[in-house]
């Protein structure tokens, strides 16, 4: 019976092959410093290896012959997992975050949702705001168009416009995006003062 998921040969050959593990009869060694130093068997490059106090590490399996490097493979290991948590911390996750318009909405609503669109923006998040029409509102788009220049106002200190409004079935929609030069500045500004709050 077949069943999903990585086989232990799957992981195997996924597996960075060190030392003992290389099994190709040939292989195509690079030295410590970068150096090619030749195609020899593996049992010549593991001796080269240990008089260094040192790993043989297989860097490409699919080459002809296989390519391996002598190096510290603790080191190598650490600077690998060390590269992978800075690029996921440079992988930031946007979301759009939609707020919602009808176009008598009253001031207080307005100004609620203001706030929370300043937030997302704030957080990293791109807002996409939404003006719903009902019935005949749709004859009167520009009520939208002048919320939505009203609601670009009101965020102009955090956001950017990213995409003009434009009509998507029965609603108006516009998106914005953080706009980090003016958020940072902002930030710096109300930093100092924190600082003198907590001496």
């Amino acid at each position: 019976m077949i069943r999903g998921g990585p086989t232990n040969t799957d992981r195997q050959q996924n597996r960075t092959r060190i030392n003992g593990d290389i099994s190709a009869r040939e292989i195509r060694v690079v030295g410590p410093n970068g150096e090619l130093i030749g195609i020899i068997t593996p049992d010549k490059a593991l001796r080269m290896a240990e008089e260094l106090e040192l790993d043989l590490v297989e860097i490409a399996p699919q080459a002809q012959p296989p390519v391996c490097k002598i190096m510290d493979y603790g080191k190598f290991k650490y600077e690998q997992q060390k590269k992978e948590r800075l690029l996921k911390k440079k992988q930031q996750v946007i979301l759009v975050k939609e707020v919602r318009f009808h176009p008598n909405i009253d001031t207080h609503d307005f100004d609620f949702k203001v706030k929370h669109a300043r937030q997302f923006l704030l957080d990293g998040n791109k807002v996409k705001a939404s003006v719903v029409f009902r019935g005949r509102q749709l004859a009167h788009q520009e009520f939208g168009v002048e919320l939505l220049r009203k609601f670009r106002e009101a965020l102009d200190d955090v956001g950017l416009l990213e995409k003009e409004p434009s009509l998507e079935g029965r609603s108006l929609v516009s998106i914005f995006a953080p706009d980090k030069k003016k958020i940072a500045a902002m930030t710096k500004k109300s930093s100092p003062a924190e600082e003198e709050t907590e001496e």
